[in-house]
């Protein structure tokens, strides 16, 4: 449900209308200088919380570690000042108020026309020398009080004519003290308006007029001289506002010609009097002291009668008539002069207090935002710069990063392949070498000179030693021949890793990289382990006829193929001699599966088998033999046998049985090192590639190190840039704020400095 709104007729709009416009008409000059005086304080305030604000960020970016210097301790000093110094302006500014000093002669009235500004008889005033020292009357928001110079004791306002009456003055003070009247505001509207009027002695009775000009006249927005109108401008007069001008420039002087009352009883010299008193003060404000044109003199210079106004104005109050009582003829003309004194008067100091309250202050407000502008700009374009200085190092960064790993995965597979490389050949070397050694082994052997003896304790320890010995001998002669070369091998490979990845690593562990090459000189270890091979040799250095059954089967089959012989030969149970010859031959077995030292083993196998079952068998072969060859040669022949079987027993001494026995040995070692020649290469081969790759994993670790440093110093530059993009838009905003303090600043010129002037 919707409500409605009534309307204003048109006749209630135009009466608003016209009601707002009277209000801006009566609207008092001087609250410009107080609308003027609430901007530049809110300016002030703003420009010290900018400055704070300011002042924080540069010590906090001049004390930021993580950043290469933005700003300078100077700056930050600089700042901190313009913090004080805005700090003490907006102190100034807050006691800052337009002040009307009144001057004249002694009777020529002041005291009369600031009580008829006031609207009430607030100041002694009379006949005579009244005012004995300087009132100072300004307003306050609470009951009215008087202070004199140097006590802060309140005293009573009824007290203001015992204080500074002349002719009723109870305490000492001299011409130049100072008494303030506090008036309350309520009282008077003129005072409402930040305005203080201060009243003088008389110039005529003092000689201390520059300890005056001094102690009240600098601070002074507009002066007024009260003339007498029934007299003429004094030379004293004169001289004193001459004094004025030196050490002033310019000051803003009305003239109030008071008294202008008695101009009544002579209404026909009026206008003549009028004429000579205009003439003399324009051409003393324009010839004499400078201060304005002659258009502008008629708007300083004003005809009164301050006694008729604060009597008016005083029955106004009390609800009587302003023209009532003994008024002389013309009220109304003298009436209109003092309102319109009074507003040329506001006009004026209004204008003149923003100009010279304000202007100056403004002027410094505006070189501090412009200062602090700069600085701005400049940590601005620093923070810029050094951002792109780090996206330039961190682009350069990664593309480090991306060298070392597309770098570091080329090297990885060449130096795997050389890896490969040089432990095959190793590996071939190595076995190469030891088994040429295995087919020396029994110069080595041989080489082995130790008290030999059959007995078990004797031989055991014969054992172990020869064990030792061919194992140092082995691997001696294993590292003469392989290490050297080897060593020279792994280092010339290491040095290849170290020169490949050197490009790689950072200049400071570069220097440093061939320090990663072990010192010490690397040596292959042998761990042949001839102990453990040979542990279950067993020697026989029993006598063997060389011509013997067995010696010979030995011979032809070999000591493998003959153990097999034998023990089937032994093996054999006799058996009865069957009536029926035993076939030597041997079942046939296929062609390709039948070896020839199989066969040889069967046949001897079988012959031994016939011989041992009769006796009759060798009759018979000798009977064969014995006819074929003849009793001499069979004898011949078991003669020269039977002497080889002495002569073989007579020689088979110790020596011979440690010659066989090293024979045997050899024998033994070699078959048994064969086994671990390829194991001996795989594990030098092994030990190669571990250095090797002990090596380059020392250097992917230097790599690593790098690639980590790199990441880090990557994700510090990340932090670093966020910082400074941090620290640049925090610039910029400081920045703009500096240039929209500088537009109110502008703002506040145009509005009011402006049309001051």
């Amino acid at each position: 449900m919707s409500i409605s709104v009534p309307r204003p007729s048109p006749l209630q709009f135009q009466c608003k209308k016209k009601n707002r416009t009277m209000a801006e008409v009566n609207v008092s000059p001087l609250k410009h200088f107080v609308t003027a005086k609430k901007k530049i304080n809110g300016i002030f305030e703003q420009l010290g919380t900018y400055i704070k604000e300011s002042a924080a960020f540069l010590e906090d970016t001049y004390k930021n570690e993580q950043l290469d210097p933005l700003t300078t301790e100077e700056q930050v000093q600089e700042v901190c000042s313009y913090l004080s110094k805005v700090a003490g302006i907006g102190e100034v500014l807050a006691r800052r108020h337009m002040k009307v000093v009144f001057f004249g002669r002694t009777s020529n009235g002041k005291s009369s026309v600031i009580n008829a500004m006031l609207c009430d008889k607030v100041l002694p005033s009379g006949i005579g020398h009244t005012t004995n020292c300087f009132l100072r009357v300004e307003g306050t928001d609470g009951e009215g009080f008087l202070l004199t110079e140097g006590s802060e004791d309140r005293k009573s306002i009824t007290t203001v004519n015992q204080l500074a009456h002349a002719l009723l003055q109870d305490v000492d003070l001299d011409a130049g003290s100072l008494v303030c009247v506090m008036w309350p505001k309520a009282k008077c509207a003129l005072l409402r308006d930040d305005l203080v009027l201060l009243d003088s002695p008389g110039i005529d009775v003092t000689t201390e007029l520059d300890s005056w000009i001094d102690k009240f006249c600098l601070d002074a927005d507009v002066f007024v001289l009260v003339a007498n109108s029934e007299s003429t401008l004094m030379q004293t007069e004169k001289s004193f506002f001459h004094k004025v001008n030196q050490r002033l420039s310019s000051p803003n002087v009305f003239i109030l010609n008071n008294r202008w009352d008695a101009s009544a009883s002579e209404p026909e010299y009026m206008e003549e009097v009028r004429r000579q008193h205009m003439d003399r003060c324009t051409n003393f404000l324009v010839d004499e002291l400078g201060v304005v044109d002659r258009a502008q003199a008629s708007d300083r210079i004003f005809f009164v009668s301050a006694k008729e106004v604060l009597q008016a104005r005083v029955q106004k109050a009390q609800g009587m008539p302003e023209s009532g009582g003994a008024l002389a003829e013309g009220f109304q003309a003298r009436m209109f002069e003092f309102q319109n004194f009074e507003r040329r008067f506001e006009e004026c100091i209004s204008q003149s207090a923003v100009k010279t309250k304000f202007e100056q202050h403004t002027v410094r407000a505006k070189q501090i935002s412009e200062a602090l502008r700069r600085i701005m700009d400049v940590v601005h374009v620093a923070a810029q710069e050094q951002r792109l200085y780090c996206l330039e190092t961190k682009e350069d960064r990664q593309q480090r990063l991306e060298f070392i790993e597309k770098q570091l995965d080329l090297l990885t597979m060449d130096c795997k392949a050389k890896i490969k490389r040089i432990t095959e050949e190793v590996e071939r070397q190595v076995t190469n070498t030891m088994a040429e050694e295995i087919r020396k082994l029994h110069v080595l052997v041989d080489d082995f000179h130790m008290d030999f003896h059959p007995s078990p304790v004797v031989l055991k320890v014969y054992k172990n030693e020869l064990h030792r010995y061919i194992e140092d001998g082995l691997g001696k002669t294993m590292s003469d021949r392989c290490s050297s070369s080897i060593t020279n091998a792994l280092q010339a490979t290491q040095m290849e890793m170290i020169e490949g990845l050197k490009p790689l690593l950072p200049n400071p562990i570069r220097e440093q990289a061939n320090k990663i090459i072990p010192r010490q000189y690397f040596n292959l270890t042998y761990d042949l382990a001839c102990d453990k091979l040979c542990s279950d040799f067993q020697e026989d250095i029993s006598f063997h006829f060389s011509l013997g059954w067995t010696m010979l089967v030995n011979r032809f089959l070999g000591p493998k193929n003959t153990r097999r012989a034998l023990m089937g030969y032994n093996d054999q149970v006799p058996r009865p001699m069957a009536l029926t010859p035993v076939s030597t031959s041997m079942p046939p077995f296929p062609q390709s599966s039948v070896t020839q030292e199989e066969l040889m083993v069967t046949m001897v196998t079988g012959l031994a088998s016939l011989t041992s079952r009769t006796s009759m068998g060798v009759l018979v072969v000798g009977g064969v033999i014995w006819k074929a060859v003849g009793w001499r040669l069979i004898a011949l022949s078991l003669g020269l046998y039977g002497l080889l079987y002495v002569y073989e027993r007579l020689t088979w001494t110790t020596k011979a049985k440690e010659r066989a026995f090293k024979r045997q040995f050899v024998d033994y070692a070699s078959e048994k090192l064969q086994l671990i020649v390829s194991y001996t290469g795989s594990n030098c081969s092994h030990q190669v590639q571990q250095e090797l790759t002990s090596v380059f994993a020392q250097l992917c670790q230097q790599v690593d190190v790098t690639r980590q440093n790199l990441d880090d110093e990557v994700n510090e530059i990340n932090r670093k840039i966020e910082l400074l993009d941090n620290l640049q838009s925090k610039a910029k905003l400081l920045r703009n704020k500096a240039g929209w303090l500088d537009s109110e600043l502008n703002m506040f010129t145009q509005q009011y400095l402006q049309q001051s002037k």
